[in-house]
Formats: C-alpha cells, structure tokens, sequence
C-alpha cells in the first residue's frame, strides 16, 4: 500500500482538457519530482493534490484516506518563499504551528529546535530582508515542513536562485530531507534536479498533459563521478525524448 497515491487525475478549464489521467505514487521517505516543460500542467496537479483545486476525476488519498478537495492536508511550498517582511525568521516559521492552535511559546520552541538541521542557526531575530535568498528557502522549507511533515509538495523551489547558491541548495536539501526523513513530491523544468534530487521521476508531457514515463534512480549512487558517467547521459537522453 502506498503512502501516498493520486489516481485518475483530470482536469479541464473552459472545456480545454490540461491533465488527463495523471497517477502518482510515493513510498514514505521517498522524494519524487514531476518533470516537464512549462505550461504543461504540472501547478494544476499541485493545486489538486493540495485541495486548492478540484479534479473532474480522480481521487487523492494519504495513508489509505481519501482527502481529494480537502485543504490543510499537505505542506505546499510555492516558487516564492512568501516570508513576512515584518515578521522575525522564528515568527514566519512559527506561524503554522500558532494557526493550527499551538500557544506561541511552545509553538516558537518547537520550531527553534529545526533551526540547527536546517542551516538557519543565530537567524531567530533576523528579519527575511536581511537573509540571502538562499536562506529565505530555507526558512521557507523549515515552515512547509512544521504545517503538515507527512507529505511536502516543492513549486519549483530552487528556480529563482542563480547556479551557485542553487547548487548549495540541492546539497543542503539533500542532508535536511535525509534527516528528517520526509516524503517529499516536487515540481521542475530542470533535468540535472530531477535526477540529482529524486529516488523516482515521473516526466509530464503532451497536450493535455499526462505522465509518459516513469524513471527509478533508487539504486543509483550520485556521487560526482555519476555526473559525468554513461549511465548519467543515457538517463538524460531518455529524460529528453520523452518530453
């Protein structure tokens, strides 16, 4: 039994089909991306999968429970960190745990205790203008994480960060993500993320959108050498055909 599945997804607006049939599966642990072009499809399937959206058909379950249309389920991180400007670093990351009904003391101690795995050590006091971008993700993700740790949804996460502190981010993602051990879904255009980040790929393409493939990189250890290997250009290509 899967930890996590959608099943049948399809999705129409104005009677123009976006996703037909779109089914997706995640272990617990495991982290996943949807890979494809934009435009394809692939925020209306996190809408969906976050309640924000209802399919025309389909079913979204977690842990065997039906949640299809229902809000507050799942962590949804979107492209932007959406921090509150006004807000210091422990307050914005505080905040899930204080709506959901946590007094704000112990709510602010709890999230305290993530700082350290999370990168985010002497950020308590600082205001998100004062944080490199890098460091807005994280606070960002550390907060995704405290609203709902059984499934966390990615929007493109690392796309608005230049090279190098987005390769920063693919390592540090990595060791949080191993360390928390979360089940982790997310989205991206981006190949070489697809296959450093996920144990699985499923690749979104067409139109309407629908899942052409589905690529395991369990078994794959991604060392650097990998990076510059036969089998890492053979994925690569078959990646590109597909979509």
């Amino acid at each position: 039994m899967s930890y996590f599945s959608a099943q049948n997804i399809t999705k129409s607006f104005q009677e123009k089909k976006v996703i037909e049939n779109i089914s997706i599966t995640l272990n617990e642990g495991e982290c996943v991306s949807l890979l494809g072009i934009s435009g394809i499809g692939k925020t209306t399937i996190f809408n969906i999968l976050a309640g924000f959206l209802s399919p025309d058909k389909g079913i979204v379950s977690l842990k065997n429970v039906d949640i299809t249309n229902q809000l507050g389920k799942l962590s949804y991180m979107q492209q932007d960190d959406l921090l509150l400007e006004h807000k210091t670093i422990l307050d914005n990351v505080a905040l899930p745990l204080i709506i959901s009904g946590e007094k704000k003391w112990k709510a602010k101690q709890k999230a305290k205790s993530y700082f350290p795995i999370f990168g985010l050590d002497d950020t308590f006091d600082k205001y998100p203008c004062q944080l490199s971008g890098g460091m807005r993700q994280r606070a960002a993700l550390l907060r995704t994480y405290l609203f709902s740790n059984d499934l966390i949804l990615l929007d493109e996460p690392f796309s608005a960060l230049d090279t190098l502190t987005k390769q920063a981010m693919h390592r540090c993602f990595m060791d949080i993500i191993n360390e928390i051990k979360a089940t982790t879904l997310f989205i991206t255009h981006d190949i070489d993320e697809a296959i450093y980040l996920s144990d699985r790929i499923y690749i979104l393409s067409g139109y309407p959108g629908k899942i052409s493939k589905e690529i395991s990189l369990k078994d794959i250890l991604k060392d650097n050498s990998f990076f510059y290997s036969q089998k890492y250009m053979e994925i690569k290509q078959e990646i590109i055909s597909s979509l």
